[in-house]
């Protein structure tokens, strides 16, 4: 397709091979090759536009949302999600539906979930052995999993939180392979191939029989408009016809919250915690200001792992008709993706990109459009807030606990699970408890 930014000329096949088995050193290749622009040609998908200069972010996370379309590019994640999750939808559907949705994720609404996350949290970390090697990985994702069914979902009793929780274990384990992330490039999204796995596949479909259940029961709960859980309040959500929303909507966007909120978060933990455990002075820092009530450094450490170990390496808009950018006219048909992996690696924004120096926004704040973990504009990820917040909140937790110490110096190496970008190593640590404070019981 002509009038496109120069990108590799290797097949179409092999880009979409090299994205799925290496994608940083891919994007990293391109830039330093093609430039701030340049396009990548994935099998199954139309050519790619990748972006990296602030102000062309800027024009695509304001552009008008008819002609930039994101529900559009996420329309293979319909598969598991469902057709009608906020991911998949666009225009004036999707407006309806945010609008909807916005209010349970409200700043204030998070301070609620504060004593059950750091309550699980808690939990978790005091099953850590002292002096022992610990693999993060699978001790983030219980955290985050159990805050999904807990907090999102509403689950309580510990049979049912466990039952949901083993279910949604499989069914995450089982789409985070490779070799799925490729299939689902190369497939049509409403081929017959992905309709005849959507109605058969046991692990979704345990899935939604549990989800449903769980719908079911809090619609006969008489204190459901009491609860603080994310389901209880979309259940009393209304459209502005006055409608609420059906079963299976709900189970869409339930499992949109899963999907979305889930992994990025238990992989952005543990990344966190990886990058803490290589620079014991920001941790030290980290835990001496915890300890004394204040929380700028907390934030600062969040927002400086998720622009060094980026999780979503980019977003993505369907062009709907022509769009011009940089000088140059985009054909319709295809995509433009605002690049975060590359912006957050700007030397004219972030000085030694590579180093972990969460002082960095001390000194200066993360800007809107050159800190774009969770993308922007009305497409902003619906979940940033609590998702910032559950980071905060557990690594507080560890913080007062004790310190994580690197096994080796080197840092951990970038390996996919499913779109997410995780320590190729689970995040090897050991863990060293905090001695009790003198003149404690």
């Amino acid at each position: 397709m002509g009038g496109l930014p120069p990108g590799p000329s290797a097949s179409p096949l092999r880009q979409a091979a090299e994205w799925v088995r290496r994608p940083l050193p891919l994007l990293e290749e391109c830039g330093r090759r093609y430039g701030e622009t340049f396009t990548l040609r994935l099998a199954g998908l139309p050519p790619m536009v990748m972006i990296t200069r602030p102000g062309t972010v800027r024009e695509v996370f304001t552009g008008a949302p008819e002609v930039l379309r994101s529900g559009e590019a996420n329309a293979l994640l319909s598969a598991g999600l469902g057709k009608r999750s906020l991911l998949v939808l666009d225009g004036a559907d999707h407006l309806r539906e945010r609008r909807l949705m916005l209010p349970p994720f409200h700043g204030e609404r998070m301070r609620q979930y504060g004593d059950l996350i750091r309550a699980i949290a808690e939990r978790e970390i005091a099953t850590w052995p002292a002096g022992a090697e610990l693999a993060l990985a699978p001790r983030m994702r219980t955290i985050a999993l159990e805050v999904i069914v807990r907090a999102v979902f509403g689950v309580e009793g510990r049979e049912r939180v466990e039952r949901l929780q083993r279910a949604l274990g499989r069914l995450l384990d089982s789409s985070s392979r490779p070799h799925r992330v490729l299939a689902l490039l190369l497939i049509a999204p409403d081929g017959w191939t992905v309709r005849t796995w959507r109605r058969h596949a046991p692990t979704i479909r345990r899935v939604d029989a549990l989800l449903l259940e769980e719908i079911r029961l809090r619609r006969a709960d008489p204190c459901a408009a009491e609860r603080p859980d994310i389901l209880s309040l979309l259940l009393a959500a209304r459209y502005e016809d006055g409608a609420p929303m059906g079963d299976a909507h709900l189970r869409d966007e339930l499992m949109t919250l899963l999907v979305a909120g889930h992994e990025t978060t238990a992989v952005a933990l543990t990344w966190a915690l990886e990058r803490l455990a290589r620079h014991p002075a920001a941790a030290e820092r980290l835990a001496s200001e915890v300890t004394a009530g204040t929380d700028e450094y907390l934030d600062a450490v969040v927002k400086e792992t998720l622009r060094v170990r980026t999780v979503i390496p980019f977003v993505v808009r369907h062009l709907a008709a022509p769009l011009e950018l940089e000088g140059s006219e985009l054909p319709a048909g295809v995509r433009v993706a605002p690049c975060a992996h590359l912006v957050h690696r700007r030397p004219d924004l972030y000085p030694r990109p590579e180093a972990f120096r969460p002082e960095r926004f001390l000194e200066r704040p993360a800007g809107t459009y050159t800190w774009i973990p969770f993308g922007g504009g009305t497409r902003r990820c619906i979940g940033a807030t609590l998702a910032t917040y559950e980071m905060k909140t557990v690594l507080a937790a560890v913080a007062r606990r004790g310190r994580v110490r690197t096994i080796e110096d080197s840092g951990e190496a970038v390996r996919r699970r499913g779109f997410a970008l995780v320590p190729a190593r689970d995040g090897r640590v050991t863990w060293e408890r905090a001695s009790p404070a003198p003149g404690a019981a």
